[in-house]
């Protein structure tokens, strides 16, 4: 019985050290809403972003996401007004958005509406004017020359990359850690953000990101977004992670490079094994993409409501840019002022028909709580069709990533059915669900 005693607190103390962490209870259906606020109002203010809070809710907007807020460091800026990703301190806010007191009613008003708010948090590297740069100059990296300089690193195409406005910091120094720590502590307990979007986290030690995960939720339950898709980041530290393969593929859709097969080849045979509970940011634009790669339009062209509609239904948790539910046709300046043109709302209600969706079927709903996708034969290899099931509640989804008409035959339909070129058919278990036409 001792033996048996012992194996079982040593299996229990194992389970421990390797649980995943426990998702906050609100994310589970959730969706994120990433927030440009230079660019978001004429004014560029967290006040003007507040005011449209009421809004987001309508559309059924979950998780804000605040593109980095902090001042932007004046050394070696790029452009006119810099780069968010410069950070110059970590405790406060740039004065071109508002300040600290700004950022609580935001969060407080967020939450009146039964909304989340998360910050961009760049971890990585500071501004070269950090007061930690003269304070702890031992806190960074050095060239072979000793001295601190511009971070550089191998891109995916191996070539050598600089981002001449930022300085890397040395995580190999642990007296960095508590500092790191403490400052996103500040934000989840004295300003009430609900966690943070970890820009390169994977160029930061997964062993720093577990520990803060740990010191965070003594203060409440966040929710933490890795922008990297390393399956370990999920171990303990982050709730998702970036899906870029799923992003490569509807890339290369909207080019007539790819179409149902490399959809089917995606579900059925993963690059990376992740945890069954792992949330995957599914997404077809972003900050990065939109300012660097093209618009939804240059990139999906008329495939871009059917790679919507799979970046809500396929497993993960979506995303949505500031701009997309207005049709955001140009490619948002980054060290510039270039604010969104709200005057066509033309997809609105079908954003909001996608958040709806997945609230309203748990067979949708995030990691564990929802269903895993089955692909289902439906005549067609040119149709990409799937199920997702969790319970009682269970949802197909048919897109035509063609340009040309498809014929196909669902089970339960009377004789065979026709879907145009770049539609969708969504069906529940009552009805077909439409979604509103983009």
């Amino acid at each position: 019985m001792k033996k048996l005693a012992a194996s079982l607190i040593l299996a229990t103390l194992f389970t421990a050290a390797h649980a995943e962490p426990k998702h906050p209870a609100w994310s589970r259906s959730s969706n994120v809403y990433e927030v440009n606020l230079r660019q978001y109002s004429k004014e560029g203010t967290l006040n003007a972003f507040s005011a449209g809070l009421p809004r987001l809710k309508a559309m059924g907007v979950d998780i804000i996401w605040l593109m980095p807020i902090h001042p932007i460091g004046q050394k070696n800026m790029k452009g006119t007004l810099g780069s968010y990703y410069a950070v110059k301190d970590y405790n406060a806010v740039n004065p071109e958005f508002g300040n600290l007191d700004d950022v609580r009613k935001l969060v407080k008003q967020a939450h009146a509406l039964g909304m989340h708010v998360i910050l961009d948090w760049v971890g990585n590297h500071t501004a070269w004017d950090h007061p930690w740069a003269e304070q702890h100059p031992d806190w960074y990296k050095k060239n072979d020359k000793g001295e601190i300089a511009a971070v550089s690193f191998k891109n995916g195409a191996g070539e050598t990359e600089e981002w001449a406005d930022v300085i890397g910091l040395d995580y190999g120094n642990k007296d960095l850690w508590p500092a790191m720590t403490a400052a996103m502590a500040f934000w989840v307990k004295d300003v009430g953000v609900d966690g943070f979007r970890a820009d390169a986290a994977s160029m930061v030690p997964t062993e720093f990101w577990n520990q803060a995960r740990i010191q965070l939720d003594k203060i409440k339950p966040v929710f933490m977004l890795a922008e990297a898709d390393a399956a370990d980041l999920h171990d303990k530290a982050f709730d998702a992670s970036y899906d870029w393969t799923l992003n490569g593929i509807m890339k290369k859709i909207g080019k007539g490079q790819a179409g149902a097969a490399e959809l089917r080849a995606y579900v059925s045979s993963p690059a990376k094994t992740y945890p069954r509970d792992a949330y995957r940011l599914q997404f077809t634009s972003n900050h990065d993409i939109n300012s660097w790669e093209g618009t939804d339009n240059e990139l999906y062209g008329p495939a871009r409501g059917a790679m919507a509609v799979l970046s809500y239904t396929l497993p993960g948790i979506p995303l949505i840019y500031n701009g997309q539910e207005a049709k955001l046709d140009k490619k948002l300046a980054f060290f510039e002022k270039d604010p969104i043109d709200w005057s066509n709302e033309e997809l609105v209600g079908f954003y909001a028909g996608l958040n709806a969706l997945k609230k309203q079927h748990p067979a949708l709903s995030n990691g564990t709580a929802g269903g895993a996708a089955q692909l289902l034969d439906v005549g067609n290899e040119q149709l990409f069709a799937f199920k997702r099931q969790q319970g009682a509640d269970h949802v197909r989804v048919i897109v035509n990533p063609t340009g040309q008409l498809q014929k196909y035959k669902l089970a339960g339909d009377e004789g065979q059915a026709y879907l145009k070129p770049w539609r969708w058919r969504i069906v529940v278990p009552t009805t077909p669900t439409p979604t509103p036409t983009p």
